[in-house]
């Protein structure tokens, strides 16, 4: 299944008026979800199309080429139609399968604005009930969602809870303050003596088991390398639309067509191999979390091809996103001043791949690659601070 493409022409069409009055595009994204689109890896054994993260990637970059606010409302979503894979529990994935079938949009609330990273949101018994309060910042998704996907706190234990945005108490809006990536709903959503399903609540120390981790945390960064590489494509394109139609260029008297300036062109071709490139590498990281999961699936698990996808993602994050961001600000060399006008909103571009390019800092993924290259340290959420070095060594 794939996004038809003239809704992939409409979504274009109105990106750059959408960033500019921030309207929010709620009957795109359901007209996205109606495509079968977010749904394209439910196994066909479960009534899916069975689509590979390879085949699923290609699809999103295409959208994120037409609006990277609309790829991206779906990065929480898809992570729980992957979790389902490693899903024990045969009853909860079918129920899962039905509900992503069935058009209904998860969104993402892991997020808190504070000074730790403790947890403040909790999960608390009530007789027979759980009721659930907090306020989760980042939420992306879920403004537009059916249900929401996000930590807590439940007596010593940290663990995952699913509520449905129709419960009393479940408040989702747009504040998000970011100067880029303002249409994907990553404000604040606030949980008020939520009822909880004690069947939608399951503890993260489930996880350990060296697959699902590993595979989820690679997943997450792929989808954002999914939506960067798409705004790749979509600078190229914004590139053509300008450049073609013009009859005059800097610096030359009368009529002079841009499109046959070999400055122009070169800088043109640049953008095009930038975007080809951000592509491929991204096409590649995706085709590693499927050779991992395939084996895992068949029976031939192995940890450590885990611990390589998620490495081969990490890698890709640092080619991908500087090569976009820097080719979101080259975009401007095909024109004069013209080209920042903000009708144009160009400048959309670079605003956006760099706020993605935020999202689990480059810095951190480059040194965990760094010390499994050196130590054989397989990448992990660090447990506490780093230790300040020892003046002497500093100063060595």
């Amino acid at each position: 299944m794939s996004v038809p493409t003239d809704l992939l022409d409409r979504i274009r069409a109105g990106a750059a008026a959408r960033d500019r009055s921030r309207e929010l595009p709620r009957d795109l994204v359901r007209e996205v979800l109606a495509t079968g689109l977010p749904a394209v890896r439910v196994p066909r054994a479960a009534g899916g199309a069975g689509a590979s993260v390879a085949e699923l990637t290609e699809q999103l970059i295409a959208l994120a080429a037409a609006d990277s606010n609309v790829a991206h409302v779906f990065r929480g979503h898809l992570a729980v139609v992957e979790q389902q894979f490693f899903e024990p529990d045969a009853d909860r994935r079918a129920l899962w399968y039905a509900r992503v079938l069935a058009g209904e949009l998860v969104g993402n609330a892991q997020s808190e604005l504070s000074a730790t990273s403790d947890l403040a949101t909790t999960l608390v018994d009530e007789g027979d009930a759980l009721r659930l309060n907090g306020r989760k910042y980042y939420t992306t998704g879920s403004i537009y969602a059916d249900w929401i996907d996000l930590s807590a706190r439940h007596g010593d234990e940290d663990v995952q809870v699913v509520v449905a945005t129709r419960e009393p108490g479940v408040k989702s809006i747009d504040d998000w303050r970011g100067f880029g990536q303002r249409l994907t709903g990553s404000g604040t959503t606030t949980f008020t003596d939520v009822a909880v399903d004690a069947a939608d609540v399951r503890p993260y120390s489930a996880d350990h088991d060296g697959f699902r981790h590993p595979y989820l945390m690679g997943f997450f960064q792929l989808v954002l390398l999914a939506v960067v590489a798409g705004i790749g494509r979509a600078v190229v394109d914004d590139a053509v639309a300008y450049v073609q139609p013009r009859r005059r260029i800097f610096g030359y008297a009368g009529e002079a067509l841009p499109r046959e300036h070999p400055l122009i062109q070169s800088i043109v071709g640049e953008l095009s191999a930038d975007a080809h490139a951000a592509r491929a590498i991204t096409l590649d990281a995706a085709r590693s979390l499927d050779r991992a999961l395939d084996a895992y699936l068949d029976g031939r698990g192995d940890p450590a091809a885990f611990t390589a996808a998620q490495l081969d993602v990490y890698r890709a994050q640092q080619t991908v996103q500087p090569l976009v961001v820097n080719a979101a600000s080259r975009l401007f060399e095909v024109g004069g001043a013209s080209a920042v006008d903000t009708d144009l909103a160009f400048d959309r571009h670079w605003r956006n791949a760099r706020t993605i390019a935020t999202h689990n800092p480059a810095v951190h993924r480059q040194r965990a690659i760094g010390d499994w290259e050196l130590n054989g340290t397989e990448p992990a959420w660090a447990t506490s601070a780093p230790a300040a070095p020892r003046k002497e060594a500093a100063n060595a």
